[in-house]
């Protein structure tokens, strides 16, 4: 290994919750050996709700911000750029310079659901939860990161 980190860019279409997420859990996971960041396609700003239920779990996303996907293009070598929404999948540029990999990972967009607060907290816990699980399976598969 030439001992530079790998770059991931996970890309919706907010950038307010399910790429955020991604990003925090691969900086948590396996900020030795990459670094992640996110995007979005048409940047609403940091969801409260997703600070809540990363708190949860002990991560902190203090500082976070919302930040577009042009902020990334020609700018940064990537080694992956990974859509977790349809619209982003669909509309995501196919310019990143150096960018080795694209892959999609579909998720339900938890700041669509409309309902009372304990609801609306679940159903961001449940797919914080399926991220999650999605980043330790592809860190264990692709860097053989123990989670």
């Amino acid at each position: 290994m030439n001992g530079r980190k790998t770059h991931v860019l996970f890309l919706c279409t907010g950038n307010s919750a399910r790429s955020l997420m991604a990003e925090a859990f691969v900086n948590e996971h396996a900020g030795e050996r990459f670094v992640a960041h996110s995007a979005g396609l048409q940047p609403k700003g940091v969801n409260p709700y997703t600070v809540r239920v990363m708190a949860e779990l002990g991560i902190s996303l203090e500082g976070a911000r919302s930040k577009s996907v042009r902020e990334f293009l020609g700018r940064e070598r990537l080694d992956y750029v990974i859509t977790v929404c349809g619209e982003a999948e669909a509309n995501c540029p196919r310019v990143f310079p150096g960018t080795v990999k694209y892959r999609h990972w579909s998720f339900e967009d938890p700041a669509a659901f409309e309902g009372p607060e304990a609801a609306t907290l679940e159903t961001f816990r449940e797919v914080r939860d399926e991220i999650r699980a999605r980043v330790q399976a592809w860190l264990q598969e692709t860097a053989d990161v123990p989670v």
